[in-house]
């Protein structure tokens, strides 16, 4: 490749013809001839006439390139003791024939298939099985709760779940089945089938839309690779959004395959053959990204890890498998590995593992700090990569381009923009800032492939949230900067979604259901920094009048009304009782200046500030009195 200057000013300058060069690293069907064109909602369309299959090019291409005996898929269980190996051949036979299966239950191109299952092999051929006959999965979280996913079977409509009687959350078995009927119950729309894959850990009891997963493949026809536009919806999946409802991200199917080949190149500098774990799960989109489709459409071993880093069993999960599999390329969270030096600071765990195969290690889903950064580098001394990206992107929108040209990653920064991505820094009246300034980080259009044509369903939401705030720009909903070397700095979120332990979940849901307690009057629920996730969520609570509530029972009924909605993942366990919330004089909650004070100090110390004119309303908001303090149990 050139170097990345002349890259990353030739994919802006001529975005078609950059792309254009790009798109013949994959296979089409019938190869584009229009590069970039404009849609009926006036969007910008990538590969508008080209035809493929995104599952032919993650198994049947490599097969055909003589690769078929190659292992494809490690999936690697500490929690059940397995390890199980497929082939491109064998994984390509598993794809095909539960594609048969769905073809039975009648779902075709277009159709809408939910996904909510643990991280199991059977997760990832469930979407390549869509994939392979044109239909749309939306992967749910297992660990969402009922009410989260009857909100996506509501939202995309599917003719058939697919789900596993359970889940393993470190020695606990979660089962899935009740939550499922729970919101179907819940749910206003009805589903045909319901497909249930029965595990060993926990058998479930099947109802009359039920189909047994193994039962369903016995009598399944093996189904071929259909032609599908480069346009055609690949998959929804669903992000938080600032009211509360999550927005469908939709992903089309061509400019996601060459937008993600590409960063395989230029972002990670890895190709067909090279080992490939990202330790995430297949509900995030790192999972959909970097566990399923990047590297089995470049042609790479990918992992599959059902568990966590520390705990299943101990702090040297991560350097085990490292080592059993030979992996070349690493990425996870900056939390996982908070975790694993909290539980093994002085790296003993790691000694006893031969890690030598590991060229580099790529962090993301939320800011790593500079101490977690430097325990990494001079614990591995290999390039330690932090890069940054969004569900919406669905790829790096910054990063250090290790096979384009690596450069000098400087700790605390996102490093230096991915070609095509021309990310800029603007203030609130649309003007681009200097070096060293900060402001809204937006991206000027067109967007590169592989980034969201729209919000499912909801064409007027995607308009609203992401290209209205600074026309000509989508709007990232982040605060940042970039220096004059060229560095990007990514300050934290302008509204209220948080990020925890790389999650991003929405504070303004979590407030609708603290508000909901008979005893709250009125409520903000704000992130603060932790060591540990990156960030967690606090409320703030302002009670009703006359209200005698023990602190205990508070903190109960709180942290279980949190779980029962959205799940554990929102890590709700903090609330402080306050006599007064900061507003601006159209009533107006302060949550952006809590934030900011929330950051700069310990949550345990009085805030100051040098407006003595709202001292007070912060001192009550940010617990200068210790008020009512909930605390950590959970």
């Amino acid at each position: 490749m050139s170097s990345y200057k002349e890259e990353f000013e030739r994919s802006i300058a001529d975005p078609a013809g950059f792309w254009r060069e790009k798109a013949r690293n994959i296979s089409w069907f019938r190869e584009p001839t229009s590069v970039l064109s404009k849609d009926a909602n006036d969007n910008d369309v990538w590969f508008a006439d080209g035809e493929l299959n995104t599952a032919w090019l993650a198994l049947d291409y490599h097969i055909d390139q003589g690769r078929g005996e190659q292992t494809a898929l490690i999936y690697d269980s500490p929690v059940t003791s397995t390890v199980t190996r497929y082939t491109f051949s064998q994984l390509r036979d598993e794809v095909a024939r539960f594609a048969g299966v769905l073809r039975g239950l009648n779902v075709a191109k277009g159709d809408r298939v939910i996904i909510y299952m643990p991280m199991i092999p059977e997760a990832a051929i469930a979407m390549l099985a869509c994939a392979r006959i044109g239909a749309v999965h939306s992967v749910v979280f297992g660990g969402f709760a009922p009410r989260e996913l009857a909100t996506r079977i509501d939202d995309a409509t599917p003719c058939v779940i697919l789900s596993a009687s359970c889940g393993i959350e470190f020695a606990s078995v979660i089962e899935y089945k009740p939550l499922l009927d729970e919101a179907l119950r819940i749910a206003e729309h009805k589903v045909n089938h319901c497909v249930i894959l029965q595990r060993p850990q926990a058998q479930a009891t099947m109802g009359e839309l039920d189909v047994d997963w193994q039962d369903a493949l016995k009598s399944a026809a093996p189904a071929d690779a259909v032609p599908l536009r480069a346009t055609d919806p690949l998959y929804i999946l669903y992000t938080s959004g600032t009211t509360g409802k999550p927005k469908g991200v939709v992903r089309d199917n061509g400019g996601h395959a060459v937008a993600l080949r590409y960063s395989m190149d230029a972002v990670y500098g890895v190709d067909a053959g090279d080992v490939y774990w990202a330790a995430s799960d297949v509900g995030w989109v790192v999972g959909h990204s970097y566990i399923v489709y990047a590297p089995l459409i470049t042609g790479c071993t990918t992992i599959l890890f059902e568990g966590k880093p520390v705990r299943t069993p101990d702090a040297g999960t991560f350097w085990r498998i490292i080592a059993d599999h030979k992996v070349d390329v690493f990425f996870t969270a900056p939390t996982a590995f908070r975790a694993v030096r909290k539980e093994d600071p002085d790296s003993t765990e790691l000694a006893k593992y031969d890690v030598s195969s590991l060229k580099r290690l790529f962090v993301a889903g939320e800011r790593t700090d500079p101490s977690t950064y430097e325990w990494l580098c001079e614990t591995l001394k290999i390039p330690v990569i932090d890069h940054w990206w969004q569900t919406e992107t669905g790829w790096p929108i910054a990063g250090n381009l290790m096979g384009l040209e690596p450069r000098t990653t400087k700790p605390g920064s996102a490093n230096f923009r991915v070609p095509g991505f021309n990310v800029q820094i603007l203030s609130e009246d649309h003007k681009e800032q200097g070096p060293g300034r900060e402001g809204d980080v937006v991206v000027k259009l067109p967007l590169p492939p592989g980034c969201l044509p729209t919000v499912w369903g909801n064409h007027e939401r995607y308009l609203e949230s992401y290209m209205r705030h600074h026309p000509g720009y989508y709007h990232t909903g982040d605060g940042g900067y970039i220096d004059e070397e060229g560095y990007l700095y990514i300050m934290g979120r302008t509204d209220d979604v948080i990020n925890v332990a790389g999650h991003r979940l929405s504070t303004g849901e979590m407030e609708e259901i603290v508000a909901a307690h008979p005893a709250v009057a009125e409520c903000a629920v704000i992130g603060v920094e932790d060591r540990d996730k990156g960030q967690v969520p606090v409320g703030l609570l302002l009670l009703k009048d006359g209200v005698n509530t023990e602190i205990e029972h508070l903190q109960g009924d709180l942290v279980a009304m949190v779980r029962k909605e959205i799940g554990p993942i929102a890590n709700f366990k903090r609330a402080i009782i306050v006599n007064r919330l900061p507003k601006t004089r159209s009533g107006k909650i302060l949550r952006q200046t809590m934030r900011k004070i929330a950051d700069n100090k310990p949550f345990d110390t009085p805030a100051t500030i040098d407006d003595p004119a709202i001292l007070d309303e912060i001192r009550d908001a940010m617990v200068a009195n210790h008020i009512g303090l909930i605390g950590e149990s959970a």
